[in-house]
C-alpha cells in the first residue's frame, strides 16, 4: 500500500466510525457482566473474534481499553485507528513477534487502570479458533476474560480475507452481547479454559446474529 494511503487510513477510519455511530441503533445485551467488574474495580480482558473488531471502535469509543495489535505494517494502521477511537495506545506484539514485550505492556496497561482487548483467533487464524495465549495471559495476570461480540443488520463481509472480516455499514441496527466472565485459576488446564471461551464466544455470536436478523 502507498505510504500516503497508509497514513490517511486511520483518519478516514475514525471519520467512518463516527458516521456509523451517529447512524446506527445500538442495543447492549447483558452489559451487567461488565458493570459488575467495573463496580468491583476489577480489570479484565475483552475477548472477541477478529472478524468483528471494527465495530468496537464504535461501540466502545472512549472506553479505557488498550488492544493487543500485531507488529505488522497493517497492525500499525489498526493501532493508530484504535488510538484515535479509544484514546489509548495499543500494545504491540503477538505469539510469534514481541511476545515478552507484549506481556510487559499488557501488565503495565492493567496496572494503570486500563482494560485490554484481545482477538484470540488473531492475527492470522484459523478463524474462530482460540489460541491459548489469551488464557495464559489471564492466568499470569490474574484477571478474568470477558467474552463479547457484536452483529449488524447492515454490514460488508470481506469473504476473501482469512477471517471474513466484517465492516459495519450505516443506517442499521447493531447489538453488542456480553458473556459471563471466565476466570483462569493458577492450576486450571488452559486447553479446557480455551474450549470454554470458544463455547461462550460462539454462543453469544449466534445470539447476536439472531437479534439483528
Amino acid at each position: 500500500m502507498v505510504p500516503a494511503i497508509r497514513f490517511l487510513v486511520p483518519y478516514l477510519a475514525y471519520l467512518f466510525s463516527t458516521f456509523i455511530k451517529l447512524t446506527t441503533r445500538l442495543t447492549i445485551v447483558r452489559g451487567e457482566h461488565r458493570g459488575r467488574l467495573r463496580d468491583a474495580d476489577q480489570r479484565f480482558i475483552y475477548a472477541f473474534w477478529h472478524q468483528r473488531q471494527a465495530f468496537f471502535t464504535v461501540s466502545h469509543r472512549g472506553d479505557r481499553m488498550s488492544m493487543l495489535i500485531s507488529r505488522s505494517v497493517d497492525g500499525e494502521m489498526i493501532a493508530e485507528t484504535i488510538r484515535r477511537c479509544c484514546g489509548v495506545a495499543s500494545v504491540r506484539g503477538s505469539s510469534s513477534r514481541g511476545a515478552s514485550d507484549a506481556v510487559r505492556g499488557l501488565i503495565k496497561a492493567l496496572r494503570s487502570g486500563i482494560d485490554i482487548g484481545i482477538t484470540p483467533d488473531g492475527p492470522k487464524g484459523p478463524r474462530t479458533e482460540i489460541k491459548e495465549g489469551v488464557m495464559y495471559l489471564a492466568q499470569k495476570l490474574g484477571v478474568p476474560i470477558l467474552p463479547v461480540t457484536n452483529a449488524q443488520s447492515n454490514r460488508l463481509v470481506l469473504k476473501k480475507s482469512w477471517d471474513h472480516f466484517q465492516v459495519p455499514m450505516p443506517f442499521g441496527r447493531s447489538v453488542v452481547v456480553y458473556g459471563a466472565p471466565i476466570f483462569v485459576g493458577p492450576l486450571d488446564d488452559l486447553a479446557l479454559k480455551a474450549a470454554e471461551l470458544k463455547v461462550s464466544l460462539d454462543a453469544i455470536t449466534l445470539e447476536a446474529e439472531a437479534l439483528v436478523a
